[in-house]
């Protein structure tokens, strides 16, 4: 008796198991379908360089591979660059502004913040396209700064080896 007892547990401990995956599948469906999935920004006219379904599933492959490349052999392949999918990807809106990689309207950050996935190359590689990165009079003083500063070194023998 106590087998038979034993046994029926585990089949209704089943069955409810199974309704209980059943209900979740069709509530995770449910719930899948009314997740808005991120806008990603294709640029007009342009083709990307691989197929979209490929970049999304294989792009941290390609940036890594790219990355080891770069840095250890010293193989700079233009087309599959960050610099360059950056380029591409990120542009101004209508109004003019290019969105930083802290704002949800960036390129990349739209996908990463859907993934909960942190992006940390933009701590060393620029997150807009060099041609809108204002480079304005800070850089140019700073230039001067330090031509004043090797001027004056030179001129008072500071810094000549002797």
């Amino acid at each position: 008796m106590t087998r038979f007892l034993r046994q029926a547990g585990v089949l209704v401990h089943t069955l409810v198991g199974f309704h209980a995956l059943i209900g979740l599948m069709l509530l995770s469906n449910s719930a899948l379908a009314e997740t808005p999935l991120p806008k990603i920004h294709v640029p007009e006219g342009k083709e990307c360089i691989r197929p979209e379904h490929e970049i999304i599933r294989n792009h941290m492959k390609y940036i890594l591979h790219e990355r080891d490349e770069t840095m250890h052999e010293g193989i700079r392949n233009e087309p599959e660059s960050l610099a360059n999918c950056i380029n591409c990807h990120v542009t101004p809106d209508e109004n003019g502004e290019i969105a930083g990689i802290e704002s949800d309207e960036h390129f990349c950050n739209a996908c990463h913040q859907y993934a909960a996935v942190q992006i940390d190359c933009f701590q060393c590689h620029a997150d807009r396209p060099q041609k809108y990165i204002k480079r304005g009079k800070q850089i140019s003083s700073l230039k001067q700064q330090l031509n004043n500063t090797l001027t004056a070194r030179d001129a008072s023998g500071e810094g000549v080896n002797q």
